[in-house]
């Protein structure tokens, strides 16, 4: 990978702040348990991250920290499940670039790729191939 992806979710997560509103203060919390526990506790703390995700589906900086906390939960417990959620993730982040950082939206597809190379998908698919067609390319 060409970026740190626990750095990525750190500064994903401080942009999130004004997308989730009142919830920031329960995200914080959550994410502290993740981040400093591990088994069941850091385990739970993750689906509820993602189930918060989910109830804000226009905050893209904390659906790309949940993808980039997706990738650490797969170095931690190396499942086809962990590898499913971030593709899907990935899949979901991606079908509308629209607005997204953009340095989001490059990791994002970088983790697309692992994950798929992940669960023994070699072919890009339709989304991969179309962002690349589609980001201009080089200089001024």
């Amino acid at each position: 990978m060409q970026f740190d992806a626990a750095l990525a979710a750190r500064e994903a997560f401080q942009r999130s702040q004004m997308q989730l509103g009142p919830d920031w203060l329960t995200a914080v919390d959550l994410e502290d348990r993740f981040s400093s526990s591990a088994g069941a506790s850091a385990r739970e703390a993750y689906e509820h991250l993602l189930l918060l995700a989910a109830a804000h589906p226009n905050a893209d900086a904390f659906h790309a920290f949940c993808i980039y906390i997706t990738w650490q939960q797969v170095t931690e417990e190396t499942i086809p499940r962990h590898f499913r959620t971030g593709l899907e993730l990935c899949e979901s982040y991606l079908g509308s670039p629209e607005g997204k950082d953009p340095r989001d939206i490059d990791y994002v597809t970088e983790l697309l790729e692992s994950f798929r190379a992940g669960l023994g998908l070699t072919e890009e698919d339709d989304i991969a191939v179309e962002y690349r067609r589609d980001t201009p390319k080089g200089g001024d």
